[in-house]
């Protein structure tokens, strides 16, 4: 490698890791967006209207820290709301988002597999003879 190159090899990593993603485990409690940019906390009772109109909802670690969790369908996160939960996934700085693999929830001091996300790919392929992304490859 040549002296110039190195430069620009180092430039490029430092410019491209930031938004690049990588697997983790992050702990919070499932809220509304709504309820997370209002500065509140969800209603415990999830018959709460306020609940019940959300349509975002977002893995809250810190009360100014927050995920979206776009692969997981937002029924999935919905009966979880205000509940302690840990998401293993891929994080992207960049949209603040969680490619979530799975999620566990609290229960009994032990965290229970509520989610996967092969599970809920072999369910299509069971379903559907193959997964929707796979469709047209």
């Amino acid at each position: 490698m040549s002296r110039k190159t190195i430069p620009v090899v180092f430039v490029l990593v430092f410019i491209l890791v930031p938004a690049m993603a990588f697997g983790a485990a992050f702990q919070g409690s499932i809220q509304g967006f709504t309820c997370v940019t209002q500065g509140q906390v969800c209603p415990i009772g999830k018959e709460d209207p306020m609940a019940a109109a959300e349509s975002v909802f977002v893995l809250l670690t810190q009360p100014d820290t927050y995920y979206f969790i776009p692969n997981v369908d937002q029924k999935v996160l919905a009966r979880h709301i205000g509940e302690m939960v840990m998401i293993e996934g891929d994080v992207n700085n960049k949209f603040n988002s969680i490619k979530a693999e799975n999620i566990y929830v609290m229960r009994d001091a032990k965290w229970r597999k509520v989610w996967a996300a092969d599970l809920q790919d072999e369910i299509y392929r069971d379903i559907m003879g193959s997964h929707p992304r796979q469709r047209g490859q």
